[in-house]
């Protein structure tokens, strides 16, 4: 079987303790859906993207998803929350087998630079197995850079995850990233984002030929899906539509490319752009 069942949850929370919340939607959603093996919530869902609410990992919150998946048997990826370690902050989702077990937890290798500011980057990239197959999970603005997809698929990632709040006219062109990572990389990708004063929805699932299997719109909504992994390895086998086999020109050609380290990128023609701050006029 190489079928796989994901939701995406689309909410309109406040900044606060949404545990309870989230906990009724979560249970619903499995209610109304029983066949639904994961899901996937936004970026920020639980407390909202207030620094003042971070926890160490194991949390309150995390404790609490881990004890509904187990009850619920699904899988789950609460979106994010601010874990504190140590000095640093990190912007942290975790990913919840339907065992109620802790399996990986992601910190964002790209924070929102500037505006996300008092937010440590990651350094890893995580992927993890379903029965069917293997996924990935990035959030939010690691979406706009595809070293952290190519990296994942690297890996062997055939499904790309990416919890997010976004609340700013940049969506759109958001989401013709979605659709370019998903064919640059053949595999499925879903953005699920935020609503209310912090997000603005239009959550979106691609398929692995960069068609949009779901868009969602500026309302609460919660969209289910049957994904198939199979799908993913025969458009990486035979081509997009039988046509352009990327993963395997970049396995295959010889090119080393530069401007691969912290060092070389500073030494690059980057420099020139300026300290990395808000604009001032």
């Amino acid at each position: 079987m190489s079928h796989f069942s994901i939701a995406g949850m689309q909410l309109s929370l406040p900044c606060g303790d949404n545990l309870a919340t989230i906990g009724e939607e979560i249970t619903k959603t499995k209610k109304r859906f029983p066949w639904v093996d994961m899901i996937v919530l936004s970026e920020l869902l639980t407390y909202g993207p207030e620094k003042k609410y971070a926890e160490k990992f194991p949390s309150k919150a995390e404790s609490y998803y881990c004890n509904l998946a187990k009850e619920l048997n699904i899988w789950l990826i609460p979106g994010s929350d601010y874990e504190v370690d140590g000095d640093d902050i990190f912007n942290t989702t975790s990913v919840i087998n339907n065992e109620g077990v802790v399996i990986k937890r992601y910190r964002k290798i790209y924070p929102f630079y500037p505006y996300e500011s008092g937010v440590s980057c990651g350094q890893d990239f995580v992927v993890f197995d379903v029965p069917q197959g293997r996924i990935g999970v990035a959030i939010c603005y690691d979406l706009w850079f595809p070293e952290v997809a190519r990296s994942l698929t690297c890996m062997g990632a055939e499904v790309l995850i990416y919890p997010t709040l976004t609340g700013t006219i940049d969506r759109k062109v958001e989401l013709s990233m979605a659709q370019a990572t998903a064919a640059m990389n053949q595999c499925y990708v879903f953005t699920v984002n935020g609503l209310g004063e912090y997000g603005n929805g239009k959550s979106i699932i691609v398929a692995p030929d960069g068609s949009v299997i779901h868009q969602a719109g500026i309302n609460k909504e919660v969209f289910p899906v049957e994904i198939d992994f199979s799908l993913v390895r025969r458009n990486r086998e035979r081509g997009l539509h039988g046509l352009g086999q990327p993963l395997k020109s970049f396995r295959d050609n010889t090119i080393s490319f530069d401007f691969a380290t912290e060092v070389e990128r500073k030494e690059s023609k980057l420099n020139q752009l300026g300290p990395l701050a808000i604009p001032k006029n």
